[in-house]
């Protein structure tokens, strides 16, 4: 897929390279010619400078032949305005924007326009590491029935292997964060203090999903 990106910032750059290195063509662009340098010398990608919601600029980065957009620059007015150019003028059909104000997010989400509100987003991720309780939703089926979760995990699990978590609490583990990188565990994996544990599960057992997590491991003649 081609991807455009406007903005050349630490998310726009760090976001170009990621894309490149999965195998995508990117291009980006940035009215400060200066802010290519984050990119490095192995981006192979296009480098456009100019303003991101200009459309001869835009079709110099290849937005006629793009499969997703993204308006990550500093400011939110231009986010939004380029993010609309990209989806109603040249039918880009993935369109995502940053958006630094959570009330703008919540207008432009009700426009259409997929946002990612950074403020409320790191609030959010901070008041889930400060005060971890529960589970938190990450992605749900078109039904409903099903969803992947973030669920709080007692300390009492920890040095337990993902087998026994699986057993006694009936979801499938989808995968951890374990110092700050995804991992897909196997049944042998044994917990460790510090791990996001993400599950699998139907929606209407989240109340009993969440008790299992924070009871704790059963003893094994309790199983």
């Amino acid at each position: 897929m081609h991807i455009v990106i406007m903005g050349c910032g630490r998310v726009g750059s760090a976001l170009a390279q990621t894309l490149e290195g999965q195998g995508h063509t990117v291009a980006v662009i940035d009215r400060d010619p200066t802010s290519f340098r984050r990119l490095g010398s192995s981006f192979s990608g296009r480098r456009v400078t100019g303003i991101g919601f200009d459309q001869d600029t835009l079709r110099e980065a290849g937005i006629e032949d793009a499969g997703a957009f993204a308006a990550v620059s500093s400011g939110d007015n231009s986010n939004i305005i380029a993010a609309r150019v990209a989806r109603e003028m040249f039918g880009v059909e993935n369109v995502a924007a940053r958006i630094y104000d959570p009330r703008r997010a919540e207008v432009y989400q009700r426009l259409g326009i997929p946002t990612v509100a950074t403020v409320r987003w790191t609030s959010d991720q901070m008041l889930r590491r400060l005060l971890p309780s529960g589970a938190e939703p990450l992605w749900r089926d078109p039904t409903g029935g099903v969803q992947l979760a973030e669920v709080h995990t007692s300390q009492a699990w920890v040095g337990h292997r993902i087998s026994r978590l699986q057993d006694q609490t009936g979801v499938r583990v989808a995968f951890l964060t374990r110092l700050g990188e995804a991992l897909l565990p196997s049944s042998q994996t044994v917990l460790q203090e510090g791990d996001l544990v993400h599950v699998m599960m139907r929606t209407d057992e989240i109340d009993r999903v969440e008790a299992a997590f924070a009871k704790g491991p059963e003893e094994e003649g309790g199983q």
